[in-house]
């Protein structure tokens, strides 16, 4: 399956780059817009899961590294929140 880079600039000034096992991360998320904390969350989650679900419906398997990214995203998001850092989540860049 062809894989998607996305490269995301966090409200703290972090700038890190994650991983799709699937193209369908560009049905949810668009390079150049900005988006508040929740509803990233919202479109990771719903990214992350469809994505491995077509891993599943093609390999018989769902995809572990996308459960694992979207684990790191749920962290980053939970630590804006513990710090009370607020502001919006930039997609820099799909590739």
């Amino acid at each position: 399956m062809p894989a998607v880079n996305f490269t995301v600039s966090w409200p703290d000034g972090e700038t890190r780059e994650y991983y799709s096992p699937s193209t369908i991360v560009h049905q949810y998320l668009k390079a150049g817009v900005s988006y508040s904390q929740a509803e990233f969350a919202e479109l990771c989650q719903h990214t992350m899961t469809q994505a491995s679900e077509r891993v599943r419906q093609r390999y018989g398997f769902a995809c572990s590294a996308s459960s694992a990214e979207l684990e790191k995203l749920q962290r980053k998001l939970k630590t804006l929140r513990e710090r009370n850092i607020e502001g919006t989540v930039a997609v820099i860049e799909l590739r």
